[in-house]
């Protein structure tokens, strides 16, 4: 029994442990529109994934998103997610993470363009200081491109992506597992719950 156990634990952690290569273009202005093509054990298993975005549920639910804005257009979740960003210890865990995950994605000729905007010029200048030094930072000429602009009117978020990326899944759930024990993290989310 113990040693089934052990054979199955392994199996799993080897799947894991086996490249992930995601060639996508997606895009959301309005509405969001996405390709996929998915290829895992080097090359062994190979999928397109072109989510149906167009059924009434999904339809719906975007339009409900559009209607409210991406940030919510909640005064109460502004508040709660503000009162963690404005916490420095919760920005650098965040960038921290950020930084993590961008390194352990492999990525070709990739291309990124975000435009985002809380409502709130003094929130979107907030949400800039942690958001616009990514792009000098994590940009590579040849490989990687990346475009952020804020909108300081609207509550906004529009996205425009292109590339192919390689992951392998278990150094992936290993960065996330470090951000979600993380003391800094679990501060903020109190933050987020009880403020506002």
């Amino acid at each position: 029994m113990l040693i089934g156990t052990v054979i199955f634990l392994s199996l799993i952690v080897i799947l894991l442990a086996l490249p992930v290569t995601l060639t996508y273009r997606c895009s959301w202005k309005h509405t969001l529109s996405v390709y996929l093509r998915l290829n895992w054990a080097f090359g062994l298993v190979r999928a397109d994934v072109s989510p149906d975005l167009e059924n009434p549920e999904t339809g719906q639910r975007a339009a409900s998103a559009r209607k409210a804005g991406w940030w919510g257009r909640s005064e109460g979740s502004k508040r709660n997610v503000m009162a963690a960003i404005r916490q420095a210890s919760f920005r650098r865990r965040l960038l921290r993470f950020v930084s993590d995950l961008w390194s352990a994605i492999h990525k070709q000729d990739v291309r990124l363009w975000i435009r985002a905007g809380l409502g709130d010029p003094a929130d979107t200048g907030r949400l800039w200081a942690v958001l616009g030094p990514l792009s000098g930072m994590f940009s590579r000429p040849g490989d990687i491109s990346i475009a952020i602009e804020p909108d300081f009117l609207d509550a906004t978020l529009e996205v425009d992506s292109s590339g192919t990326v390689r992951v392998v899944p278990l150094q992936i759930m290993a960065i996330a597992l470090g951000l979600l024990v993380s003391p800094a993290m679990w501060r903020g989310f109190m933050l987020m719950r009880t403020t506002g």
